[in-house]
């Protein structure tokens, strides 16, 4: 099930502090950012039949499209897209489940979005799944 966790942030005279804490980052084994060359570029779809994920955004803000694999050899085209905004301020972690694919886009130059995996790199040849961007009805738009 995807899921939002929700962080908060600490302010004073110093500054601010951000946070998530009931981000439970026990099975994380690696994590990489992600900075689209501009508002205009979709990234996906890609997804993942053991590799789950989560996202935080840094900077900026996101539109993340998920949807769920009917069938690796060929999914169905019209599956039902779920449409999610992640934005800096919100202080949100979403998690992506294994058996979900995802398309995004920055709403923001210079926005920068971490992800987590839970497997290490090596891993990542054998369970990375994509397909062209018209693919799925849902999509978001180019």
């Amino acid at each position: 099930m995807i899921q939002t966790i929700q962080g908060g942030i600490a302010q004073d005279q110093r500054g601010q502090i951000r946070f998530v804490n009931d981000f439970d980052m026990s099975l994380v084994k690696r994590f990489y950012m992600i900075k689209n060359a501009d508002v205009e570029l979709v990234r996906g779809w890609r997804a993942h039949r053991i590799e789950q994920r989560w996202f935080y955004v840094v900077a900026g803000a996101f539109e993340v499209d998920l949807i769920q694999i009917d069938s690796w050899d060929k999914p169905a085209h019209d599956l039902p897209v779920e449409r999610i905004k992640l934005e800096s301020t919100a202080m949100q972690v979403l998690h992506v489940p294994k058996g979900y694919g995802t398309a995004f886009r920055a709403l923001q130059p210079d926005s920068e979005l971490l992800v987590f995996a839970d497997h290490g790199i090596e891993h990542a040849p054998l369970d990375d799944h994509t397909w062209p961007l018209e693919y799925f009805v849902g999509r978001l738009d180019c």
